[in-house]
Formats: structure tokens, C-alpha cells, sequence
């Protein structure tokens, strides 16, 4: 099993940066692949970002392409977020996910571990 912890978010204005860290513990580390989800209120889960378990391949939802970045330092044990140019419509709870595979999947459900959240809010 591993533990995910999300940290790094908060207020931002609009055309901001926020940097979003998510720290694994419990389990090798390099045996996982890791992705980002966000959730607005009352909305549906969303993929953002996904990144395989060698950090080789990355993926990313066509609403946060070109200004979202993860990476991963298996080193450290921990996946980030990099987000740039942020909009308004970027204001949600942002998850952290894992699941014990080689590629990294893209639907919700094929994640098995996830973290409590970290908020972001965009302002204009």
C-alpha cells in the first residue's frame, strides 16, 4: 500500500502559478504510476495529469495542455503539479492518485490509491 499527501495549494490570481507536491510514503515508490485529478463542486472528477513510473511518458487533459506540468523525483518519493497561466476554471480540489503498474492510466477508477486533496482557487 502507500500513502499519498497533496501539498501546495491555494489562492492564486488568474495567469498565476501554483506548484502542487504529492508525497508517497509506505511502498516502493518507482513501482507506482501517479496522476493528478481535479473536482469543482459539483462537478465530476477530472483528469489533469498523469506520468508513468519512471517518469519516461506524461499525459494530460486537453483543458490543461501546454500550461500544466507533472513530474516526478523517485528519489524523494513524490509527484508534482506545475501550474502556469491558470484560469479561472482551474478552482478545484486536486487529488493525487496511484496505482501499481508500468503505464499510467487516465480514468479514475483504474487508480487504487488516492490522497485527502489540497484546494486551489483561481481569482480574477
Amino acid at each position: 500500500q502507500v500513502q499519498l499527501v497533496e501539498s501546495g495549494g491555494g489562492l492564486a490570481q488568474a495567469g498565476g502559478s501554483l506548484r502542487l507536491s504529492c508525497a508517497a510514503s509506505g511502498s516502493t515508490f518507482s513501482s507506482y504510476a501517479m496522476g493528478w485529478f481535479r473536482q469543482a463542486p459539483g462537478k465530476e472528477r477530472e483528469f489533469v495529469a498523469a506520468i508513468t513510473w519512471s517518469g519516461g511518458s506524461t499525459f494530460y487533459g486537453d483543458s490543461v495542455k501546454g500550461r500544466f506540468t507533472i513530474s516526478r523525483d523517485n528519489t524523494k518519493n513524490t509527484v508534482f503539479l506545475q501550474m502556469n497561466s491558470l484560469i479561472l476554471e482551474d478552482t478545484a480540489v486536486y487529488y493525487c492518485a496511484a496505482v501499481a503498474r508500468p503505464w499510467a492510466p487516465t480514468n479514475t477508477n483504474e487508480y487504487d490509491y488516492w490522497g485527502q486533496g489540497t484546494q486551489v482557487t483561481v481569482s480574477s
